[in-house]
């Protein structure tokens, strides 16, 4: 698995990176500043080989990092990144705004390892398409099904939940949020099943749009990879 780490600090990039080698076997991609990140990312959509989580600085000369987050959530292909922000600002108002900016999560400098490994840990990897298919009893055609069936329900769930944030009814928010995370706890997709728990938890509208998109997106890899199994 693929972790990108952005810091035009080199110190404080190879802090990030020992910490991240330390929660697990990584392939550490490192890029010095936001320009170098986003050439990463551009080479990783035309080779179909993605980070599968970016923590990057809050602040850096050129594109900065909420610069580069705007990018990547601008663009549909990388809509579903996770993506961390890094800084010492500790403030809330600075928090706040890396959330409304589409943020999955945001750690503080200096960096400890519990900061670190909640994030790692929600990109449990998926199940393969074949596995899914032995646990559920089921052939290939009716795991395609299921797959467009989830599909369809968070296409329709997006319009829904902004409706409801703005009546404010959090509590129904949270129940549809409870049955998308089962779908994709059921079909073996272990990280969007994770970003929905968050929303679930605090249903809130970028959290859960940032859920929706992670969601979208591991359908989207899982029929890919159904369809060329």
């Amino acid at each position: 698995m693929k972790v990108l780490v952005v810091d035009d600090d080199v110190v404080s990039r190879m802090m990030l990176m020992h910490l991240v080698d330390s929660c697990g076997k990584y392939e550490i991609l490192e890029a010095e500043d936001g320009a170098d990140a986003w050439r990463q990312l551009q080479a990783g959509l035309q080779s179909g080989s993605l980070p599968a989580i970016v923590f990057c600085d809050l602040r850096m000369p050129g594109l900065s990092g909420t610069e580069l987050l705007a990018r990547v959530r601008a663009t549909t292909e990388l809509a579903g990144l996770p993506f961390v922000l890094v800084s010492a600002a500790n403030d809330a108002a600075t928090m706040g705004e890396a959330e409304a900016l589409g943020a999955n999560g945001y750690v503080v400098k200096p960096f400890r390892i519990e900061g670190l490994r909640p994030h790692l840990m929600a990109l449990a990897a998926d199940e393969d398409p074949a596995t899914s298919a032995r646990r559920l009893g089921i052939g290939p055609d009716r795991l395609a099904l299921y797959l467009g069936g989830l599909a369809r329900q968070l296409n329709e769930g997006e319009a829904f939940i902004d409706a409801a944030l703005a009546r404010g009814e959090a509590d129904a928010v949270a129940e549809r949020l409870r049955r998308l995370r089962e779908g994709c706890t059921t079909l073996g997709l272990h990280g969007a099943a994770t970003a929905l728990a968050r929303a679930e938890a605090a249903p809130r509208p970028t959290l859960a749009a940032q859920a929706l998109a992670t969601a979208r997106a591991a359908v989207a890899r899982q029929s890919a990879a159904l369809e060329a199994s």
